[in-house]
């Protein structure tokens, strides 16, 4: 049921084909797709302003109630509309390019079979290219409606679904979907290319095949403990937020959806952000992606090279640094306004990113086995930098928009940094001429952090230097390795427990960012106080919050940036790459923690 033009944000699912992805709703309507890229403006953006963003609605034309999964293995989706006069099913896909043929290279596929009955159904196609700042025009190629903007160009080819319909700038059908029948639209779409229109034999290969590449590539991927079907939804969410052609990982597909509806929380996430490496490069390599683990190394080089010695916090896609920030003049989500699009983070100072960085390149290093010398002289002076650099105040991961403080996590990862620089020395992987430098630094990071970042009263880590506040993402610097105080670390992980947690919900820090207005619990802290918890063999309770997170998740198995504790909507971007990847590291400590417990 739709509220002002806008659905529950538990309602999406998220299909994709490594270069773009698309939110699918319950109710059957396409209401976000960036063309021709997944950083690309929108042509359908419907979940950011109803009248304004473009969509494309697919649903019966009775009441009916959906049910939906993706087909065992993909990302193909597959939605169930059960009604009074029948049941129909649709299955939406963004298929896979076929190089051994002139195909389409983005082609959005929505197939309709009737299953029961005799379901009448309509559609409709409002395209709105760049954000609706491009004027569409409507013509007709070889009997097909294609819909263009300047050089990018859209077509809608319909079998057994209804004669076309063009007014306006839609383009709009009907039909009856009975039992046995098969109808299909395709949206093939072109950027500064020719338009192909197919015929349908070939778009029913092609999804075909897309199913079939899913699926060798989910049953490739090593991974057989508990919680199975969780990590494995998170792996090929994870693996849509991958752009093909550039190695890069997005945070999430969206931008601006709030963080507190009504709210200015709203940030583009349609970017890589360094803070996510590690999770990431861990995820990839620990699951049998060596492929994808490979390629966003490389990726990571090329894009940290522009910028070298110092480290942006994101890069856009395509591994540039710039990401000019500005307002989109829609509705915004349910009325939550400015609607970004670009991201101001990216010329912040946040330390953090380094620790990040190191650690990557750790783990990279450990399951390749050597470094390339460019690479591994441009992390030694990383290293060299860092040394340069601990002392300063910074943003901190959480990008706050008030004045640089000594963020305690931001200290704890240029530790992380030094110590990872000194053990890659420690084996010839990089240049060892500052060594010695790198392990002083690192204990006087130390020292700073024990004196000034440690509650007097309750003897655990806090969120900055000089003050009582808490932070949740101080718990990553226990996930990290890094070589405090064990005893305040333990204490750091209950008071986030009893003073941040509510219920399987963890908000991100106490105190003040900046910002006006709430903000929802924070996912991928929830996961991080829950590996924490394994890791110190506190493994009941573990394992009993790792039982409810999995059960927050939407009905196929996505997970938003955050959610609201009273009520449980979504919150944030998504699909969030950064929850995701939190779901998939805890479920990996928990089977770990509890095979060493047995042994």
């Amino acid at each position: 049921m739709r509220t002002g033009g806008f659905v529950p944000l538990r309602d999406y699912a998220v299909i994709g084909d490594g270069r773009t992805a698309a939110l699918v709703a319950r109710d059957g309507s396409v209401d976000w797709l960036g063309l021709p890229d997944l950083d690309s403006p929108a042509v359908f953006g419907a979940v950011l302003d109803a009248e304004r963003g473009g969509r494309f609605l697919l649903e019966p034309a009775v009441p009916y109630r959906s049910e939906r999964r993706y087909l065992p293995g993909t990302n193909v989706l597959e939605t169930t509309f059960v009604t009074p006069q029948g049941t129909v099913r649709v299955t939406d896909a963004l298929t896979l390019h076929d190089e051994a043929a002139l195909a389409p290279m983005r082609e959005l596929q929505r197939r309709i079979d009737g299953l029961s009955g005799a379901v009448p159904m309509r559609w409709s196609v409002h395209p709105r290219f760049g954000y609706g700042r491009r004027i569409t025009r409507l013509v007709w190629r070889a009997g097909v409606p294609v819909a263009t903007a300047g050089s990018d160009a859209l077509a809608i080819c319909a079998w057994e679904a209804g004669e076309p319909r063009c007014e306006g700038d839609s383009i709009s059908g009907s039909f009856l979907a009975a039992a046995g029948g098969s109808a299909l639209i395709a949206m093939p779409f072109a950027h500064q290319e020719p338009l192909v229109l197919p015929a349908r034999a070939e778009c029913d290969v092609r999804l075909e095949r897309t199913c079939e590449v899913w699926r060798r590539w989910a049953d490739d991927r090593i991974y057989t403990g508990r919680w199975h079907q969780a990590v494995m939804r998170s792996l090929l969410a994870l693996k849509l937020l991958v752009f093909a052609p550039s190695g890069a990982v997005a945070a999430a597909v969206t931008t601006s959806l709030p963080e507190h509806v009504g709210g200015e929380r709203n940030w583009d996430y349609r970017f890589s952000w360094l803070r996510d490496s590690a999770f990431t490069l861990a995820a990839f390599l620990q699951l049998g992606c060596p492929a994808e683990a490979r390629a966003y190394f490389w990726w990571l080089m090329h894009a940290s090279q522009l910028t070298h010695p110092r480290l942006q916090v994101l890069y856009r896609l395509d591994g540039g640094g710039h990401t000019t920030e500005e307002a989109l003049p829609w509705e915004g989500y349910r009325g939550s306004s400015p609607v970004r699009i670009g991201n101001a983070a990216a010329g912040q100072v946040q330390l953090d990113t380094y620790g990040e960085l190191m650690q990557t390149a750790w783990l990279y290093a450990q399951a390749a086995g050597r470094l390339d010398a460019d690479v591994a002289r441009r992390l030694a002076e990383l290293a060299d930098l860092v040394c340069a650099t601990w002392r300063e105040p910074d943003s901190g991961i959480w990008e706050v928009r008030s004045a640089p403080r000594h963020f305690t996590q931001s200290k704890m990862m240029c530790w992380v940094a030094l110590d990872r620089a000194a053990a890659l020395a420690d084996r010839s992987l990089i240049p060892d001429r500052h060594l010695a430098r790198w392990q002083s630094a690192r204990e006087e990071v130390a020292a700073f952090i024990e004196t000034n970042c440690v509650s007097p009263r309750r003897n655990c880590y806090v969120r900055s230097a000089g003050s009582e506040d808490l932070d949740a993402a101080v718990l990553l610097g226990h996930l990290y390795g890094y070589a405090g105080d064990v005893q305040r670390m333990r204490a750091t992980i209950t008071a986030v427990g009893q003073e941040l947690r509510h219920g399987p919900f963890v908000d991100r820090y106490s105190g003040e960012d900046g910002l006006s207005g709430p903000e929802g619990a924070f996912l991928a802290c929830s996961f991080w106080l829950c590996e924490s918890l394994a890791r110190t063999g506190q493994l009941a309770e573990a394992t009993a919050l790792m039982d409810e997170l999995v059960h927050l998740a939407n009905d196929v198995g996505l997970y938003s940036e955050e959610i609201d504790s009273a009520t449980g909507d979504f919150l944030g971007n998504l699909p969030q790459g950064l929850s995701h990847l939190a779901l998939i590291s805890t479920a990996r400590a928990i089977n770990s923690a509890e095979k060493e417990a047995s042994e």
